[in-house]
């Protein structure tokens, strides 16, 4: 879910929110001016503001793996047309999880798997409203003759609707052969009509003309009083012997299905139905049209005007007349709108209502369709869930305690936070406590229990909390804002930093960014201040501090009268010395200062780009991406920023011709980078390396800046060592060092490595940790050179610096496997 849930349901804690406009009067002289030397906790409280932690409206279950097993082993014996749910819930799992990618793989597989129309429109409309904004992708493609309309209009035509015929052999033959044509007169005219076809259009007509009624044997019948026009009964009449429906106003088509349904004409109901929803083009149209589509159990209609809103998603659910629709239909009109996909619809409106407003009406009610729509346990229980979350968020506290209850009661362990939270706000405190521990005490526990229990306990049992939540989920960041907030209301200001900077070295989180910056305003540390403001802009633009009450670059417009202005030069130097020691954020932020002063924006944002993806901010780098493109000062240049967006999309050949069109015009050093990595990606082949070390030469040989040329230089290492050219990738990773590019460091050790002198390797990695800022993957590949407990400490250290990379934990029980596996052959051996 992309927006922040934000939490007010608790009371204050102990640290009182911060009052922004207590340190805007400081800036305008109003106030007398905080000292690092007199700062006491109760100035530094009113600086300093550590949310409690949201209960997120997702479905966590207690053992992931266990559940995503039995999703698996369920698709394997399920039905198809059962397959694509099954796909929903591993996505609101994996959404749980905040893993983005296979979040939108789970939901490939439910589109591709759709058993029928409804299901194609519901996760093709998901996978494009998750993928908003990269419009540019699908443009840029088209230049290289490539469609990328993946989750294009569905033929809803396709939607199979049992049409029945009319069954004669019920109805007695009664009626006078003689009579071949009919006179059907409506006001004052005559429409002649073949009698034996207007028969088989319905039972209802067929019994009317040839069963034991009296116009079975009448050549003139009245339907004046049927509410069709003279000219619907000609193009009735035309239909019965043609079989299909020529160009028709869409108004008398719909005069025509209210007179199909009332007589029970299938095919000419079903035909109707089908030129109605071709005709539907706009939201407009969608809304009048669906109106007809729920009334006349129209579902080819109802399908093609469902299309259209989801297409617009979330605009359209700015409009009243369209959350009327989804907000009341009930279980029939449901099943007319959207067939079987009732639930799957619902999940998508749902999550879109929330990242527009999770408080508002149209997300209540929404979700409250969910839950009718819910069938199995797993749906109900995370329906449940999310209404119980949304409910709390509005204050509606004994709704939302039986909906947790609910879902608890179906097996979602995770609401029982909810219910705590509940209890705490009531003055249960100490229940609120006890029911947390219930859980601790009877499953295999988890971070954010020990997370959720802390709040309702003081002192060293609270810190005791947070510290096993940290063990057992190093992501969860209320933990160290907590415990870092603390630090400074002691006035122990390096630990406070030592503690927040924990979580920043390997989880980039705004919140986390924004609690630093107070710290150092609290310390009066303006040039860190103004480092971590513009850092959190880079990653967010409009992003709003201290509960959103201020916008960040009205902060940072204040803390910037505070710290020297840099020249072009001074900028460059700085941008140096922090991309040298693996400053990422450092860098971020005086790309930032560059960018506001003028000059060549394109390269800088292209650069900005480079250390996003390092940060592991993707979103963020393709929108600095866009803008190199957007500001390239030539044609040529722009080329190169298209083909890395296509690059870093997945899209390696078509980056690949950018680049080529890029050198046709220009011989730049981006150019031929770009094709070095894209031809390095996209071809399997081995000979392929002397072609990208040949690239790579020629991108030294153009004009650039040391920043990009010890990169240069490093990734020709690289391509040298796999070739086994030792000697020659060593001196391109030396020359890179005279640069400073310090990862060079990593690549020279693996050449020392490969020439069986470990022990300089050893020494190689060990320089680059203690130049690098970021240093977790270099005490990590430092380990590979070293005697086993060496490796081992280094292996800790990884841990501790970014508890997320996996390879410490894979090589830790691997070696205790190893162990155990030696230990039990000893002891059957002595036994023996």
């Amino acid at each position: 879910m992309r927006t922040f849930f934000p939490s007010d349901s608790c009371k204050e804690s102990q640290l009182n929110a911060i009052n922004p406009q207590s340190w805007l009067q400081v800036e305008r002289g109003k106030l007398s001016k905080l000292s690092s030397s007199h700062t006491n906790s109760s100035s530094i409280e009113s600086f300093i503001k550590v949310p409690e932690p949201p209960i997120l409206p997702f479905f966590k279950p207690i053992d992931y793996v266990e559940v995503l097993a039995q999703i698996h082993e369920e698709m394997e014996s399920c039905s198809p047309q059962e397959r694509s749910t099954l796909y929903l819930l591993q996505f609101q799992i994996f959404r749980g999880l905040g893993e983005t990618k296979l979040m939108r793989r789970s939901l490939r597989s439910a589109w591709q798997r759709a058993g029928t129309v409804h299901e194609k429109l519901v996760f093709g409309a998901w996978l494009r409203y998750e993928k908003q904004g990269e419009e540019l992708i699908a443009d840029l493609l088209a230049t290289c003759n490539k469609c990328a309309q993946e989750f294009g209009p569905v033929d809803v035509s396709q939607l199979q609707v049992e049409v029945n015929g009319c069954s004669k052999e019920t109805v007695a033959m009664n009626g006078d052969k003689s009579l071949k044509n009919v006179n059907f007169k409506i006001g004052d005219e005559i429409i002649v009509c073949d009698r034996q076809k207007i028969a088989s259009l319905s039972a209802p007509f067929h019994a009317m003309l040839n069963g034991y009624f009296t116009e079975s044997s009448s050549q003139d019948i009245d339907l004046s009083e049927n509410n069709i026009s003279p000219l619907g009964m000609r193009t009735i009449s035309e239909f019965s012997i043609t079989g299909s429906l020529s160009e028709v106003h869409p108004d008398l088509l719909l005069e025509i299905l209210v007179f199909s349904n009332k007589f029970c004409c299938e095919r000419l109901k079903d035909a109707c139905d089908r030129k109605l929803a071709s005709l539907v083009c706009t939201k407009d149209d969608a809304v009048e049209f669906m109106e007809y589509a729920i009334e006349q159990n129209s579902p080819v209609l109802a399908a093609s005007c469902l299309q259209v809103f989801l297409h617009e998603l979330p605009v359209c659910l700015n409009d009243e007349r369209v959350v009327e629709i989804f907000s009341h239909a009930d279980r029939q009109q449901r099943s007319i709108m959207v067939g079987q996909a009732s639930f799957s619809l619902y999940c998508l409106l749902s999550e879109v209502a929330m990242n527009l407003d999770p408080r508002s009406d149209k997300t209540v009610c929404f979700l409250e369709q969910l839950i009718e729509s819910a069938e199995t346990d797993r749906e109900k229980l995370l329906a449940f869930h999310q209404l119980g979350c949304v409910r709390l968020l509005r204050k509606e506290y004994d709704e939302a305690e039986g909906l947790f209850e609910k879902a608890v009661s179906l097996g979602h362990v995770y609401s029982i936070a909810g219910l705590a939270r509940l209890g705490y706000i009531k003055g249960h405190k100490l229940c609120s406590y006890e029911k947390l521990s219930s859980v601790i005490s009877s499953v295999n526990p988890l971070g954010w229990m020990y997370q959720e229990r802390s709040l309702y306990c003081e002192g060293d049992k609270r810190s005791e909390d947070l510290e096993k939540a940290t063990e057992l989920d190093p992501t969860l960041t209320y933990p160290y804002m907590y415990r870092a907030a603390s630090l400074m209301m002691k006035q122990n200001v390096q630990a406070a930093l030592a503690e927040i900077n924990r979580v920043l070295g390997f989880k980039l989180a705004l919140e986390c960014m924004e609690l630093r910056f107070c710290l150092y305003l609290a310390i009066e540390d303006y040039k860190a201040a103004i480092r971590d403001v513009q850092a959190i802009l880079t990653l967010s633009p409009d992003y709003r501090m201290f509960e959103g009450r201020v916008a960040a670059s009205h902060l940072r417009t204040l803390v910037r009268e505070h710290v020297g202005s840099w020249t072009t030069a001074d900028c460059w130097m700085q941008l140096y010395d922090r991309w040298s020691s693996v400053d990422d954020i450092g860098s971020l932020s005086v790309i930032y200062q560059m960018l506001e002063s003028g000059g060549a924006k394109g390269v800088l944002y292209f650069r900005q780009s480079l250390l996003l993806l390092r940060l592991n901010c993707p979103d963020a780098a393709m929108r600095s991406l866009e803008l190199a493109r957007r500001h390239a000062s030539s044609e040529h240049e722009r080329l190169v920023y298209e083909g890395w967006i296509l690059y870093d999309t997945g899209h390696c050949e078509e980056g690949l011709r950018k680049a080529e069109e890029s050198i046709k015009i220009s011989r730049s050093f981006e150019a031929f980078f770009l094709k070095a990595y894209a031809l390095a990606d996209s071809s399997l082949d081995s000979s392929c390396s002397s072609t990208v070390i040949s690239l790579l030469e020629n991108a030294l040989k153009c004009p650039s800046d040391n920043l990009r040329k010890g990169q240069a230089l490093n990734n020709l290492g690289s391509v040298l060592v796999d070739c086994g050219k030792l000697d020659s990738a060593a001196d391109c990773y030396i020359n890179a060092l005279k640069i400073r590019h310090t990862r060079a460091h990593q690549g020279l050790a693996r050449v020392h490595f490969l020439k069986n002198d470990k022990a300089t390797a050893y020494v190689e990695m060990t320089k680059l940790i203690e130049k690098a800022k970021n240093n977790a993957s270099a005490y990590e590949k430092r380990s590979e050179y070293c005697d086993r407990d060496l490796t081992k400490a280094d292996l800790e250290m990884v841990t501790r610096i970014d508890p997320l990379r996996v390879y410490p934990y894979r090589y830790r029980a691997a070696g205790q496997n190893i162990y155990m596996y030696y230990y039990k052959g000893c002891v059957s051996k002595f036994s023996n």
